[in-house]
């Protein structure tokens, strides 16, 4: 028997007593060798966990705090490496492993952390949300304590990165860094390219929607400010964490030249992912009601998109004790589930586009950088001073400003300037999904709206389905009232563009029972042409292609089956596709190969098929009709800036071609659809050669999935062999259902997928990929890839009888005597 006392002081008294560790394997049960029973220290009273063969732990506790207790030491145990990125990435105390090149990163994440009152901040998400974290945190230290005391258990990367895991705290679940925050880097794009050109030119070339923005920017906010890197600590406080060899132990290492040419090709697929995918990286859910289905229940369906990785960012659990029984998946990191149902209702979420961030200008005082003018008068700006850790280096002292508005990102004594950041996330309330708790215990539409107004972060559009047949859809997430301003610019900080509260979120948009037998969003524009709040509304919102798909099916006039509602999800029919290629029918090809090439795309279906040759051919079509259409509409002095146009942009430019055309405007955009088709085959070519059957879509070459460890570019080969999964051929793009990525790889898209049938909640279907654990070493780790690749589902067992027919093994935990 192994006994330790756990040191961690942050953790509740309750806890503190006797958190110690003892974990003892006590038999394997002779009727039964699936079956482990262990004693585990910080439960109250038996907890059974069946373990199902997808890896889906099924958690049944006798109270709450054994349960999410449970939760928190499963979790750490399945995903430890992904706890401690995070666990650092929140801390700030990446420069601790990773050396000098992380403190500006560490400095950021500090300078943004919330510093709210412990107490207040839990219980916005659930009335015991401060017992359900520090029971969750409790079990997340146990694991690691475990794996302390016994090294041998941990997973490979901390053997290869030569650390330890470190121990968990209440403010590292609330973290705020890898919320879908927004949207203060693109005011700062934003600011840029109008500087340069004026607000009109703005207007035509980006989509803003529903409502037409105020772009103008303040002539007291020198263009001179505007082009210096006055968001660094911003941005370096959401970038993602890149590896290098030198972290890594000497044996495993890449080599320097590997790592420098696939850290670019790396860096060059993301940026173009996230330029190309802006509005794109996003979800798909809908609810159906029962009179649209087989079995005269309503369905609900949702995938929520973000990038695709080892592990996944979602993780399935089910957790059962008296007041709670549900199942579904959410970030691994928090406790309860975000998307899933009980035994009342089914609940999934999208990003409602909300701008919840601004950024602001101030004047700062000539003769005192650290006074700023605000409504008449100059006040002190708030200092915190702080000591961060770096590896072999002294400790760094730093000093972190704040205005009355937020952090301090950058301060020019030349221009007598400083910007700070408006954060409504910094409030009591803004961790990402934590308020999920409450919609966990909802048992109908009414209580569920209510969970929906604790949700801050993201914004989102919550839907749900019920036994009572009910149907409906709440757009969620604090936003600010603007008036007299759009906050899509740089803002003044002196007092004369303040937020005038925030909307309370029963009053964003929402819907129940619709009259269509329907609901579906997909980041699209949703809200209703006289919503009366257009001062808490945003204007950037993903093209309608994918949300105008789901719609198409789901108004066919016949019902639907969870089986059918989970081929919608993985349906590749394109719209775009079905616009722009009639248009071909009025071209002349002089050069025969290009006339078949025309020819196949007649006579195709606008599938983007990975077995198709002309989806390969459209999507390049495509891509090249973007890249020329940018060159023609946007300034040259802003083309750096830009990104890409958004689709629906181009396709409204083709079909009115006067708008950018001169001249015999059709004809022009004929000769401009022409050259970019034959622009179009000359890449294929000499991509894939000149024999066109070798031009299928999805393929290695092409489209495909390449799911890369977070380790993979610091690693050699061998190693990336053993961590990495892919690549295999995929099908569709950003703008169909089975949204797997604008580019070559489908680096972003749905990890996780789940439909459910409230009338029987064993038809429920899902899926996560790669799979539920980030150990390498476990049998849970890539299990689910091949099925996630062929566009598959597992089935989610729910009722008890039915979870143990699926079970892979079982653990009973029993609480220490002491």
């Amino acid at each position: 028997m192994i006994s330790c006392h756990f040191p961690h002081s942050s953790l509740p008294s309750k806890f503190q007593k006797s958190i110690s560790f003892i974990f003892v394997l006590i038999s394997f049960v002779a009727c039964d060798n699936k079956t482990n029973k262990l004693i585990l220290n910080g439960i109250q009273e038996k907890v059974e966990v069946i373990r199902d063969k997808n890896g889906i732990n099924h958690i049944y506790a006798k109270n709450e705090q054994d349960l999410f207790f449970s939760q928190g030491y499963l979790a750490a145990k399945d995903r430890l490496f992904q706890f401690e990125i995070w666990r650092r990435q929140a801390t700030g105390t990446l420069a601790e492993i990773l050396g000098e090149r992380e403190l500006e990163r560490d400095k950021g994440v500090r300078l943004f952390k919330f510093r709210g009152e412990k107490s207040a901040e839990l219980k916005h998400y659930h009335p015991r949300g401060e017992i359900i974290v520090d029971a969750f945190v409790a079990g997340v230290n146990t694991y690691i304590k475990e794996v302390r005391d016994n090294p041998e258990l941990l997973p490979i990367e901390f053997e290869l990165l030569d650390i330890l895991p470190g121990y968990w705290t209440w403010e590292v679940v609330i973290s705020r860094h890898q919320g879908l925050l927004e949207n203060v880097r693109d005011e700062l794009t934003y600011s840029r390219v109008i500087s340069l050109i004026g607000p009109e030119k703005a207007h035509e070339i980006y989509y803003f929607h529903p409502n037409r923005p105020i772009l103008d920017i303040h002539p007291s906010i020198p263009k001179e400010l505007l082009f210096k890197d006055i968001l660094a600590p911003y941005n370096a406080f959401r970038k993602g964490v890149t590896f290098y060899p030198e972290d890594i132990k000497t044996e495993a290492r890449n080599n320097t030249i590997s790592f420098l040419a696939q850290s670019h090709e790396y860096e060059k697929e993301l940026e173009e992912t996230l330029e190309t995918e802006k509005f794109s990286i996003g979800s798909n859910n809908w609810v159906v009601s029962g009179s649209l289905t087989e079995s005269g229940f309503p369905i609900m369906a949702n995938d929520p998109h973000r990038l695709i990785a080892v592990p996944s960012l979602r993780y399935w659990v089910h957790l059962h004790a008296p007041g709670w029984d549900v199942v579904g998946g959410g970030e691994p990191t928090i406790p309860g589930v975000s998307i899933g149902h009980n035994q009342y209702g089914a609940w999934g979420l999208t990003i409602f586009e909300t701008d919840n961030e601004d950024l602001r200008i101030y004047d700062i005082h000539p003769e005192d950088s650290q006074k700023y003018f605000h409504k008449g008068q100059w006040l002190d700006m708030s200092i915190i001073t702080d000591t961060i850790r770096v590896k072999g280096k002294p400790d760094v002292l730093v000093d972190y400003f704040y205005t009355i508005h937020g952090p301090v990102t950058f301060v020019d004594e030349k221009l007598h300037k400083a910007v700070a950041v408006e954060c409504a996330w910094l409030e009591t309330g803004g961790a990402p999904y934590l308020a999920s708790l409450r919609m966990d215990v909802s048992k109908t539409w009414e209580e569920f709206r209510d969970a929906c107004t604790y949700n801050h972060i993201p914004a989102e559009n919550m839907v749900w389905a019920d036994k009572e047949g009910n149907i409906g859809w709440q757009a969620t997430g604090i936003v600010p009232v603007r008036n007299g301003f759009s906050g899509l610019v740089a803002t003044l900080g002196d007092g004369s563009m303040e937020w005038d509260g925030y909307l309370p979120i029963e009053k964003r948009p929402n819907v129940t029972n619709p009259k269509e037998g329907f609901f579906a969003s997909a980041n699209q524009n949703i809200a209703p042409a006289d919503y009366p709040f257009k001062n808490a509304l945003g204007y950037e919102w993903a093209d309608a292609f994918r949300g105008d798909r789901v719609k198409e099916v789901l108004s066919q006039g016949r019902k639907f089956t969870v089986e059918e509602m989970g081929k919608l999800q993985n349906d590749y029919l394109s719209l775009p596709a079905r616009t722009l290629v009639p248009y071909l029918k009025d071209l002349t090809f002089e050069n025969p190969s290009s006339a078949s090439a025309k020819k196949l795309l007649e006579d195709w279906d606008y599938v983007l098929d990975k077995n198709s040759i002309a989806a390969g051919i459209y999507v390049m079509w495509e891509r090249k009709i973007r890249d020329n259409i940018k060159k023609i509409v946007v300034p040259k002095e802003v083309q750096s800036l830009f990104g890409s146009v958004q689709l629906t942009k181009v396709l409204s430019w083709m079909e009115e071609p006067s708008q950018i055309f001169e001249g015999k405007s059709e004809l022009e955009r004929d000769k401009f659809l022409k050259e970019s088709f034959e622009m179009a085959l000359l890449e294929l070519e000499e991509k894939l050669g000149s024999n066109r059957e070798n031009w299928t879509y999805g393929q290695s070459d092409y489209k495909h999935a390449l799911i890369s460890h977070p380790l993979s570019l610091a690693l050699s080969e061998e190693w990336n062999q053993k961590l990495n999964f892919g690549p295999v051929p995929r099908g569709g793009y950003s703008f169909t259902p089975g949204a797997n990525a604008y580019g070559d790889n489908n680096t972003s898209g749905a990890s996780f997928r789940i439909v459910v049938d409230v009338g029987n909640w064993e038809s429920a279907i899902g899926i996560n990929t790669p799979g539920q654990s980030g150990n390498p070493d476990s049998p849970f780790y890539g299990n689910l890839f091949s099925t996630w690749a062929d566009d598959g589902f597992f089935s989610v067992p729910y009722q008890y009888e039915n979870v143990k027919k699926e079970m892979a093994e079982k653990t009973i935990f029993h609480p220490s005597e002491n």
